[in-house]
């Protein structure tokens, strides 16, 4: 069968947090992040990357999804900003969590169950929440930037898991949206 795509899954931003980032990186460092900067309709916080699936792995996808118990929503706090590999020689810029910690690691349990039982092969690295800011290339060091920031305390209710389509290519990557897993109400 046909190639659907590169797909992931991932927990999507509230329109009222995503504004809110903004706002909070445009007082604390007048919008200058180094490197290319992800746009925020693309903030989202990865649960779990497929890479290329055909679309009997979609649909395998899909059936786990659909029975797989994700639990109720809760509230997520992105608290700070960090740096992959390390701040004094970043090539990721991101805002990353503090509250609803517990609560997201259980969903990311769920969910790699399910892509486990779809066929997919388990994941070997360790999960590490994050909201992609921006990517630098070459890597330079953001000590100074992230210090100056301070907390960021915004707030998004996870209510579903998402499992977007990603559209490469020139200039900004697109995001598309096939799917939506509601967790249950609290």
């Amino acid at each position: 069968m046909g190639q659907v795509g590169r797909l992931f899954l991932a927990v999507d931003l509230s329109s009222e947090a995503r504004y809110a980032l903004a706002a909070r990186l445009e007082a604390t460092i007048q919008g200058r992040l180094p490197g290319k900067v992800v746009p925020p309709p693309n903030w989202h916080i990865t649960l779990r990357f497929l890479g290329d699936v055909d679309q009997v792995g979609r649909d395998r996808l899909l059936m786990e999804l659909t029975g797989a118990d994700l639990g109720s929503g809760f509230e997520l706090t992105l608290d700070r900003l960090g740096a992959f590999p390390k701040e004094k020689r970043a090539s990721v810029l991101w805002a990353g969590r503090a509250g609803g910690e517990a609560r997201l690691d259980e969903l990311v349990g769920v969910v790699e169950e399910a892509v486990e039982a779809a066929g997919f092969k388990a994941e070997e690295r360790p999960f590490h929440p994050h909201l992609t800011l921006s990517r630098i290339r070459p890597p330079q060091d953001v000590t100074r930037l992230i210090a100056g920031t301070g907390d960021l305390r915004v707030r998004t209710c996870v209510e579903a898991v998402t499992l977007f389509r990603s559209h490469l290519g020139r200039g900004t990557a697109h995001y598309e949206k096939l799917e939506r897993f509601e967790l249950a109400i609290p």
